[in-house]
């Protein structure tokens, strides 16, 4: 007897090595969710909202180099996908998301909860295609297969709800394997390179995630330029541990000595990153860009020579032919620019650092000065976690108080929404990363606003008794909105959050709950999460009005912020 449809999915997925599949059950999805039932090896995950078994999925390509599976049912539950398929997608990481559709002979009658997913999934995937017969397979999964690898994309098959138990009547082995190779520039291309850097003056490195494979390269690369590395804040893994050279990041969550090493470059190369924002790219400087995607170079910043081809071999080449430098000067003043900003964010962590005048003014005012500091926890989490722990972080101030007070050492990993920029990621990446290794320690640091919008998989972690420790960030905010009005000059509006006690919501679910409302209680609390062997959630109320100053304010910024005060304290008396 062939094979099903159903039944040749579940062996694809299984050869691949995939362990995982996260959705909500439904219709069109049933055979092929019983076919995962019968396997030794591949488990299905029911999550309580489709984003989140997107993110989860996404959260397993991204940590293993491999392909991430969801499924969504016909659809809503198909819809439900886009946001973590989006998000997968901006991330370059390969993800088979696998869509419900109604029965083939209703389709286009505008059945119920009948979607067109080809239109549905157009702008968000490499590969899609709907089966219409048996006699497609396996060559079209195999086709999507190759394709998410191949492009580092997201590939959609959708599934009509009576194709699932057919046949196969082409039944046959699968072949799914995909080779990978380094690009390497031409010998001109390199020398045009070289001979840019060698006569560049003072050189600075800006490293992405394209260069984690590539560490002891890009390492090697900037001792010989005496180059500071500005490091994007999907490079802290990899690069932030051990790193001589490496001066933090830039933009808005950067720092001065970031900014300084790159006002301060004559030659900026550019190593694997599609940095995004334009304004903190300074002006009049010669550009080298190594990217192996050709479209991303030069979109952001003009380019002088752009080098299409992996940072790896990229690199070793450009080590063969640039003169190494003498003087260190450039990378000396980064350098201690770096070390005296770290200094001082070390202050802010410290407990004692609101008392006196200021902790005082303060008080007198809000009287709030009893609060956690964000730095504070981020910086007793980052003290108490394993250096092989896996972090994941809520877009906004969640993720400002990681990329300051958590160092990516040792084998640590991080990933985050960091391009698409979406909102409740943390928790379903957490998800997604704990399954790959129930015993490796998992950290999710969670926004208020971002936990509570999907709120309902904190029932998935109780199901299956996952260890994830979720830090929330509890300033009753949407904390980087609020920041954004107040640097416009705009009095703080429809950011406050009426939250719950988020610790006695995990204890109602089952998981342990801590509450920390006082200072004086964090470094007890942050001892009880990691001393806990299951799931807990750390709830701390940090303090509303923390910010995080950018790494080049501006005038107008800071007259934004002192009308948006003024205004906030006369609508609060009421004047």
């Amino acid at each position: 007897m062939s094979r099903t449809v159903a039944r040749l999915f579940v062996d694809a997925l299984e050869e691949l090595g995939v362990r995982q599949v996260f959705g909500v059950v439904g219709d069109a999805l049933n055979p092929l969710t019983d076919a995962i039932r019968t396997s030794d090896t591949l488990s299905w995950v029911g999550c309580r909202h489709e984003e989140a078994a997107a993110f989860a999925a996404g959260a397993q390509s991204q940590l293993t180099d491999t392909l991430g599976v969801c499924m969504g049912t016909v659809g809503p539950g198909s819809v439900h996908l886009l946001n973590g398929l989006y998000d997968a997608a901006k991330s370059g990481t390969p993800v088979l998301a696998i869509a419900g559709q109604v029965p083939r002979s209703e389709v286009g009658t505008d059945y119920f909860q009948e979607v067109d997913n080809d239109l549905l999934f157009k702008d968000v995937a490499v590969f899609r295609a709907t089966v219409t017969s048996p006699e497609q397979l396996p060559a079209l999964l195999e086709v999507a297969v190759r394709t998410a690898i191949g492009r580092r994309g997201v590939a959609v098959l959708t599934i009509p709800g009576d194709i699932g138990d057919q046949e196969l009547p082409n039944d046959r082995p699968l072949r799914l394997s995909v080779a990978r190779s380094e690009n390497r520039p031409d010998d001109p291309a390199l020398d045009e390179a070289a001979r840019l850097i060698d006569e560049g003056g003072n050189v600075t490195l800006l490293v992405g995630r394209g260069s984690r494979t590539s560490r002891d390269d890009v390492l090697a690369l900037a001792d010989r330029l005496a180059a500071p590395m500005v490091l994007t804040l999907k490079a802290k893994e990899g690069f932030e541990g051990d790193n001589p050279y490496q001066v933090g990041q830039t933009g808005l969550i950067g720092n001065p000595a970031a900014a300084h090493a790159m006002d301060h470059a004559d030659t900026l190369v550019l190593l694997g990153t599609d940095f995004p924002y334009r304004e903190w790219y300074p002006e009049g400087k010669k550009v080298v860009q190594v990217d192996r995607v050709a479209e991303h170079i030069g979109r952001r910043v003009p380019v002088d020579v752009a080098l299409a081809a992996d940072v790896g071999p990229t690199v070793r080449g450009l080590l063969e032919r640039v003169a190494p430098r003498e003087d260190r000067k450039h990378l000396d003043s980064a350098r201690e620019k770096f070390t005296h900003w770290q200094d001082g964010q070390r202050r802010l962590a410290a407990p004692g650092h609101d008392k006196g005048l200021i902790g005082k003014v303060r008080s007198a005012f809000d009287n709030r000065d009893h609060l956690v500091r964000p730095e504070a926890l981020a910086a007793a989490v980052d003290a108490a976690a394993d250096d092989d722990a896996v972090f994941t972080s809520d877009t906004g101030m969640a993720t400002v108080w990681l990329s300051r007070f958590v160092e990516m050492r040792g084998s640590r990993r991080l990933i985050g929404s960091y391009n698409l920029g979406s909102m409740a990621n943390a928790m379903p990446q957490a998800i997604g990363a704990q399954f790959l290794d129930r015993d490796r320690q998992t950290i999710a640091f969670c926004g208020d606003g971002g936990l509570s919008m999907l709120l309902g998989d904190l029932m998935t972690i109780r199901t299956e008794r996952l260890p994830v420790k979720l830090v929330v960030f509890d300033n009753r905010r949407l904390g980087m909105v609020k920041l954004e009005q107040e640097q416009a000059g705009l009095p703080e509006f429809g950011t406050v959050l009426d939250n719950p006690d988020f610790a006695a919501v995990a204890e109602a679910l089952g998981i342990k709950g801590i509450r920390v409302e006082r200072a004086e209680d964090l470094a007890e609390a942050i001892e009880h999460t990691f001393a806990e062997p299951g799931p807990v959630l750390l709830d701390v109320l940090t303090n509303p009005d923390e910010i995080a100053v950018p790494a080049k304010p501006t005038v107008q910024q800071g007259w934004g912020f002192a009308i948006a005060k003024v205004r906030e304290n006369l609508r609060s008396t009421g004047s």
